[in-house]
């Protein structure tokens, strides 16, 4: 969505033409085909689509965190704070992951280290980061930190497992912001807890948020926690961004791309009467196939021969973008 990202120093972050993609011994997965946006300081982004649109791989990318050997950013540009990140050497990236930009990681089962306590765990953010800090500071800092989250300071000392899964979120997200980043990645950070616990956790998140003054990309496929977090909102699909815009914007519901409609009509309403949902029909196109028209096409109700021929452009109205011929001049609606 290149038409959508303008390179204006207000922006913190900037993803320009990006195009990501994962060799194995049996083919190439084309994972980000072409996506850009933009995130301004202290901005609550939303990234928003199916599973394998390519939304934690924009996030590895954006870290430089792929695998190696296997993912590779054959184009485009990551821009932070005025320094394209695909250019830097390794030790420029690793004062920058965890210092600058965090990451909140799907599964915090997996993100905590099992042998070792939560309190140490979240003291190596310190010694990396801080080394010119005592001992007794970094200590009181983590004591900060935990009190925060909303977990007695007392407890620095158990381990991963003497804890419950909200908990541990808590945790996760107590390692992301100690070093009070500028950026917060935050890759699904409430998937499969409850919907309580849930609620708790973005509100810690928007505390955090404001009193840091941190951009965060909330990585999510539940429409209903971006409409309650975010400002803006990018809905990913194969690996482009197909629309953009205000949280208003978009949940209007006056102009949406196909997808997003789709998406919409997969939430149950309770003010309706119909028998059961709309699901999407189809599947997301093959990732190791080159898409020559739009993305959507197979999948869309108001899909035409030019649809199937020629990538749609990116039409912009009062900062609102959709990728699709429906908005072009021309198309039908």
């Amino acid at each position: 969505m290149a038409d959508n990202t303008k390179n204006t120093s207000e922006n913190l972050l900037e993803v320009s033409d990006l195009h990501v993609q994962y060799r194995t011994d049996d083919a190439i997965v084309h994972a980000i085909n072409g996506l850009s946006l933009r995130v301004k300081q202290g901005e609550k982004l939303g990234l928003v689509g199916e599973t394998g649109a390519g939304k934690t791989t924009l996030a590895l990318s954006i870290l430089r965190l792929l695998p190696a050997r296997v993912g590779e950013i054959t184009q485009g540009s990551i821009v932070y704070n005025g320094d394209n990140l695909l250019d830097q050497p390794e030790s420029f990236m690793l004062g920058l992951r965890g210092k600058r930009i965090s990451m909140i990681f799907q599964d915090p089962m997996t993100s905590l280290n099992p042998t070792i306590t939560v309190g140490k765990q979240i003291l190596e953010v310190l010694d990396l980061h801080f080394p010119e800090l005592s001992k007794a500071d970094k200590s009181e800092k983590v004591d900060e930190i935990l009190k925060m989250v909303g977990i007695p300071p007392s407890r620095k000392e158990d381990f991963p497992h003497q804890f419950s899964g909200g908990m541990k979120q808590r945790i996760v997200i107590a390692m992301a912001l100690i070093a009070e980043p500028e950026l917060l990645l935050a890759d699904e950070p409430t998937t499969a807890l409850d919907v309580t616990i849930q609620a708790q956790i973005l509100d810690l998140m928007r505390e955090l948020k404001d009193k840091f003054n941190s951009a965060v990309i909330l990585i999510t496929h539940d429409l209903g926690v971006v409409a309650e977090f975010c400002d803006t909102v990018a809905v990913v699909y194969s690996g482009r961004v197909v629309e953009y815009g205000t949280v208003e914007q978009i949940y209007a519901r006056r102009e949406n791309h196909p997808y997003t409609s789709g998406l919409f009509n997969c939430i149950p309403d309770l003010t309706s009467n119909a028998p059961r949902l709309v699901p999407i029909p189809g599947r997301m196109a093959d990732p190791r196939i080159p898409i020559e028209g739009c993305c959507f096409a197979d999948r869309c109700p108001h899909c035409t021969e030019r649809c199937r021929k020629a990538a749609p452009p990116v039409v912009e109205r009062d900062g609102h973008g959709i990728m699709c011929h429906l908005f072009t001049e021309g198309g039908e609606r």
